[in-house]
């Protein structure tokens, strides 16, 4: 059902620049929420140099919050522009380096059932949709350019690599709904060190 469902509709955008008919939304630092490892300085996870935002985790660290039971992360996640409706898309030009593995990259988080309406993750070079359908192969060592397209409305998620559509996927239904990037461990099968950078995010809606 969902391999239908992706071949069905990989022609929707692919015949266009993804940010076509979007009007960017501006952005401040505000909207950079940082979360990281709850008993470590930021600077220890996490710069800001020359636009380019590194974050890195390990696999033995905190959660973000002392109460939380969660994996480790060092993520953004764009605050105070959290949406239940429309169409919204998140842009970004990652970089992740060699031997990061189990690695979530970036997500929608929400969803009318369960906590996450798509996770990105790495698995050995592989971009991966949670941890099966294949995205994308050889991500290793280069930047790349990523805009995923959520249709709360439609019901679907896009995702393009350089201005291509690789993945659709229906969503989740709607939720309290945000973008998120950086480094957070899967549950299982992960390098002891992630990371990933980014630099010229953007955020887009129509």
């Amino acid at each position: 059902m969902l391999l239908s469902f992706v071949i069905s509709s990989l022609g929707e955008y692919s015949n266009a620049d993804p940010i076509d008919g979007f009007t960017e939304v501006p952005l401040t630092e505000y909207n950079f929420e940082l979360q990281k490892p709850y008993d470590i300085p930021l600077e220890q996870r996490y710069s800001f140099i020359d636009g380019v935002r590194k974050l890195w985790v390990y696999a033995d660290d905190k959660p973000h919050d002392p109460n939380s039971h969660t994996q480790p992360r060092t993520e953004i996640r764009i605050r105070g522009l959290d949406y239940s409706c429309g169409v919204w898309q998140f842009e970004g030009y990652g970089f992740v380096p060699n031997g990061t593995s189990g690695a979530t990259i970036a997500q929608i988080h929400g969803a009318a059932k369960g906590a996450t309406t798509i996770i990105l993750r790495i698995y050995y070079g592989d971009m991966r949709y949670y941890s099966t359908d294949l995205i994308a192969t050889d991500m290793y060592d280069k930047w790349f350019r990523l805009n995923i397209i959520h249709d709360v409305d439609g019901g679907s998620v896009t995702v393009f690599l350089d201005g291509n559509q690789r993945f659709q996927v229906p969503d989740k239904g709607p939720g309290d709904l945000y973008f998120k990037c950086g480094v957070y461990a899967a549950p299982a099968n992960i390098s002891y060190y992630m990371e990933s950078r980014w630099r010229d995010i953007k955020i887009y809606k129509k």
